[in-house]
């Protein structure tokens, strides 16, 4: 997401320092112990008490292996009409696309992905609704202030359900009981704030990336702190996506929700003009966003049958993805199918991932077989485990 450690707070506070200012405060709406036996929402995606047992990893069918064996592709298409695809020549750059804009005519994309690796669990994706009442999101939530984007504390995020014994998922009782963040196809890691993360987020500041106008995709999101950042940025719609759909109610949708309330808090706020006024502007800032969750392939599905013109996306934001070599078919063509022809993909990942397989260096030699996207490293960490920063466009 070996030879690590909780990466030290003062090291997250400097990893974001200067993104975004905000008063220090810590608001408590929920008030009780957090158990001892959950774990700091701050961790290392990597470390070797993450690796994952055989049993429960993903298994790629065995026709699904000869027919990788048995041919090679410089691009891995998904099939939607082939006016909508990009056409890449086996070598060289692209061929130009018809689809000038980066727009996808989207009625009917829906369930025409290429067939990805069928594994138990494989969610289905759906949309998340912002709810009107914006107040209750942060209900029972304890909010925490770096200087950067609020977040909420996931430990006692993680309380609270199990305490609950909630209906769903039951994603913390089942991470608990197997001693793993990670669970292939069950729990994909969004209840913590990974490492990467607070890398991607510094560089932002650092490289001054423009986001204003852009369309964003903060893709495995769980946080949400990178597409909050690209929101603070300016940029004029921000989507998030994750696996879990527990992960989007209880930790991405209330991250969102504090940080776009936090700005308009005021010594007036109890009058009832301000109050309108107050939730009509939060309302308007809300609609930017969209939240979903699900697989991979689910969620470009649902995204590209969800409008009647598809708006692909300029910026895909993601953080310790990478970390499984199984997912790597369905990332690739979710970049494919969803950005847009002169967009990025912004990844920030460590260089391997004990335990699980996946790393920089064996997704980067992924892309370059399929010679569809050029990768270029923006920066290398070598604080702890070693970490990449790389960005991904068109060949």
């Amino acid at each position: 997401m070996c030879v690590s450690s909780v990466p030290p707070r003062s090291r997250i506070l400097r990893g974001v320092e200067g993104l975004c200012a905000f008063p220090a405060r810590m608001t408590f709406q929920f008030n009780f112990t957090v158990e001892n036996l959950l774990e700091s929402e701050s961790t290392p995606r990597g470390d070797g008490a993450l690796a994952l047992d055989s049993s429960k990893e993903s298994s790629v069918s065995e026709s699904e292996k000869g027919r990788r064996r048995g041919r090679k592709r410089s691009t891995e298409q998904l099939e939607w009409p082939q006016d909508h695809l990009w056409e890449h020549k086996p070598v060289g750059s692209a061929a130009p696309s018809q689809d000038t804009n980066g727009s996808v005519p989207a009625a009917n994309s829906s369930g025409n992905l290429e067939p990805h690796e069928k594994h138990r669990g494989v969610r289905v994706a759906r949309e998340h609704p912002v709810p009107e009442d914006v107040t209750k999101v942060l209900e029972n939530k304890v909010v925490e202030t770096l200087p950067g984007p609020q977040h909420v504390n996931v430990s006692v995020v993680k309380t609270i359900l199990l305490k609950e014994n909630v209906a769903g998922e039951n994603i913390v009782s089942q991470s608990i009981s197997s001693h793993s963040d990670l669970i292939s196809g069950v729990y994909e890691g969004g209840l913590k704030i990974w490492e990467c993360t607070f890398d991607l987020l510094a560089y932002f500041t650092k490289a001054q990336v423009k986001f204003a106008g852009k369309k964003v995709l903060d893709l495995g999101c769980g946080s949400g702190l990178l597409g909050i950042a690209a929101f603070k940025g300016g940029a004029r719609e921000i989507h998030f996506q994750d696996y879990n759909s527990t992960v989007i109610d209880e930790v991405t949708l209330p991250n969102v929700v504090a940080n776009f309330t936090v700005e308009d808090e005021g010594n007036d706020v109890n009058e009832p003009d301000v109050k309108r006024r107050r939730k009509s502007k939060i309302a308007q800032e809300l609609c930017k966003c969209r939240l979903f969750s699900g697989e991979w392939s689910e969620f470009c599905k649902l995204i590209l049958s969800s409008e009647t013109f598809f708006e692909k996306y300029d910026l895909i934001l993601t953080s310790e993805t990478i970390y499984n070599p199984d997912y790597y078919s369905t990332l690739h063509q979710t970049f494919l199918g969803l950005l847009d022809k002169n967009g990025r993909v912004l990844l920030a990942s460590k260089a391997h991932y004990f335990g699980v397989g996946g790393g920089t260096y064996l997704f980067q030699k992924f892309v370059e077989e399929r010679n569809v996207f050029e990768t270029r490293t923006l920066e290398i960490i070598d604080e702890g485990l070693k970490r990449f920063l790389i960005e991904m466009t068109f060949k």
